[in-house]
């Protein structure tokens, strides 16, 4: 009896020894984790915990913790790429408002100091002077548009649209400008009606901003075209050209907020980088998407998709 007792003590202390070493060793290890996340998170590096350990449940908490690093690190990722994007657009909206302001206040100087200028002169001064004014007021209003669209706060409201006469319409408007240019058109709208859910007036602007983007920076080509079309349960309207085209290095940045080619900020073109931004907005919002295919010369071209109606 005494030998049993004497048995079972022994393995009850062993038991005990046991389980201490291994909550000692367990603990070694959540120090080694804590020391190695600070060091992680204190570094901003990429790095990932290892441990080689059989526990289940310390597996389980090293694969949580490498979850939540990744998240962590794409968030970082995100937040600097969005602290560039967003020096990029404040130096672009700076430069888009300081050069109609230089231009006011340089003409405004001039009426102030020459009390003898003529009469017609001054009348074209002060023309100038209301058309810069009116680019200002025309960027901000593009700019707020763009905040009410990101915030949630413009409404637009769906109803059933025909895509065929919106598109004629639009591309009219721009005839007469075309003609001028000496631009040749190609118009693929077929006579079949095609509907889908949109709404008209962001339509319009939506042609409208890829028409004026493709006259403007197409214009070279010699060509604009205007493709209407369905494809499986898609209506899709085209907007193509055959000119410089756009690189890839700025294709996938495009539509950011006030991202410019650099030889669109000339006086020719003018362009505030605010256009295609709200057009993909607008798109988004009534529930289509944008795609941007370019080959220099040969052919770029916008692609708007919408759902089908069929009824």
């Amino acid at each position: 009896m005494i030998v049993f007792f004497s048995g079972a003590l022994v393995l009850l202390l062993l038991v005990i020894l046991w389980q201490y070493l291994r909550l000692r060793e367990h603990g070694r290890q959540l120090e080694y984790i804590h020391s190695k996340l600070e060091s992680i998170m204190d570094r901003g590096s990429h790095e990932r915990l290892l441990l080689f350990n059989s526990d289940p449940a310390l597996q389980k908490l090293l694969a949580s913790l490498n979850s939540l690093l990744d998240v962590n690190h794409k968030g970082a990722v995100e937040m600097a790429r969005q602290e560039q994007s967003m020096r990029h657009m404040l130096a672009n909206i700076s430069h888009d408002l300081k050069t109609p302001l230089t231009v006011v206040l340089g003409y405004i100087e001039t009426l102030l100091q020459d009390d003898s200028m003529p009469a017609e002169e001054q009348e074209r001064v002060l023309r100038t002077i209301h058309a810069k004014a009116e680019e200002v007021i025309t960027l901000m209003n593009r700019f707020f548009d763009l905040a009410k669209l990101e915030s949630g706060d413009k409404d637009i409201p769906l109803t059933k649209v025909e895509t065929g006469e919106l598109c004629r319409r639009n591309i009219l408007s721009f005839y007469e400008l075309l003609s001028a240019k000496g631009s040749e058109v190609q118009i693929d709208i077929p006579d079949e009606p095609l509907f889908i859910m949109g709404n008209e007036e962001a339509l319009d602007r939506v042609l409208g901003n890829l028409l004026s983007n493709a006259i403007s920076y197409g214009d070279a080509g010699g060509v604009l075209g205007l493709r209407l079309y369905s494809q499986a349960d898609k209506v899709c309207i085209e907007v193509w050209d055959k000119g410089k085209g756009i690189s890839e290095d700025h294709q996938d940045k495009i539509f950011e907020r006030l991202y410019t080619l650099e030889d669109s900020r000339n006086r020719t073109y003018q362009g505030s980088g605010l256009g295609l931004t709200i057009t993909k907005r607008l798109t988004e919002q009534m529930n289509g998407s944008i795609k941007l295919t370019s080959k220099p010369y040969i052919r770029t071209s916008f692609t708007l998709s919408f759902r089908r109606l069929d009824y």
